[in-house]
């Protein structure tokens, strides 16, 4: 997540200002990573060295998620095919980009779930793109970082373990802010063409890991209470 108005970054590939005007923002200007790029530096565990594949799978995986959150025409990613592109999570049907547009963006996306409606603590089938956006953003303030832990082999197939964190210092569903670091770890798969275009992506990671962080901050609904009690046991087998 970030606040608008790019400047130089050392994580992320950087537009030319070119690419800058011509682009169609879809908050209405380049992304400023600069809060959550200290969030990053604080609490990352890795340092790797310029130039090394770990380094070059961070900065392909973080200006793959910056395109996919803040350009609004997919015919002006950098990092994939369009027309090729495909996205599952945890084994679920892959989307195209269109069908993630649909189903309102990444963060839907990233949470699609086969819980009953009633279990559903996030459910992504009543968000829209905005709406989830403003979720995540109004949470983790200061963002939600991104740290590859290991690469475990280089393209086209690249196959990685990550983190995401940040701290819970904004309300999330009508649950108080904790100030808590929230976290959660998983494995990507990501798939690249013949000019190094991202063509499929999967995720593999425990949906309820990130949720049930997000659940401990008190609640004045009493009926938000009885389904935090009624749908906890699941959150280890969502996603």
């Amino acid at each position: 997540m970030a606040s608008i108005g790019a400047e130089k970054d050392e994580y992320r590939s950087n537009p030319t200002e070119e690419e800058v005007k011509n682009t169609h923002w879809r908050f209405g200007a380049p992304p400023n990573y600069d809060v959550v790029n200290k969030l990053f530096e604080e609490g990352r565990t890795n340092i790797w060295s310029k130039g090394s594949l770990e380094e070059k799978v961070q900065n392909l995986v973080k200006t793959w998620e910056m395109e996919m959150f803040h350009k609004a025409n997919p015919d002006e990613y950098k990092t994939c095919d369009p027309e090729k592109f495909r996205f599952s999570t945890n084994g679920k049907k892959a989307l195209t980009l269109e069908e993630m547009r649909k189903i309102g963006g990444s963060y839907n996306a990233f949470l699609q779930t086969s819980l009953p409606e009633n279990l559903r603590f996030y459910n992504p089938d009543e968000e829209t793109a905005e709406s989830s956006h403003r979720a995540f953003t109004t949470t983790f303030p200061r963002g939600f970082a991104l740290e590859i832990l290991r690469v475990y082999t280089g393209p086209p197939v690249i196959v990685y373990k990550f983190r995401h964190w940040g701290y819970m210092e904004g309300p999330f569903k009508g649950h108080a802010p904790t100030g808590e670091r929230v976290e959660f770890y998983g494995i990507a798969i990501f798939e690249l063409d013949e000019h190094s275009r991202v063509v499929k992506v999967e995720f593999f990671y425990d949906r309820g890991e990130l949720l049930a962080g997000l659940m401990k901050g008190i609640t004045s609904s009493d009926d938000s209470k009885i389904e935090i009690s009624s749908s906890c046991p699941f959150l280890k087998n969502t996603g």
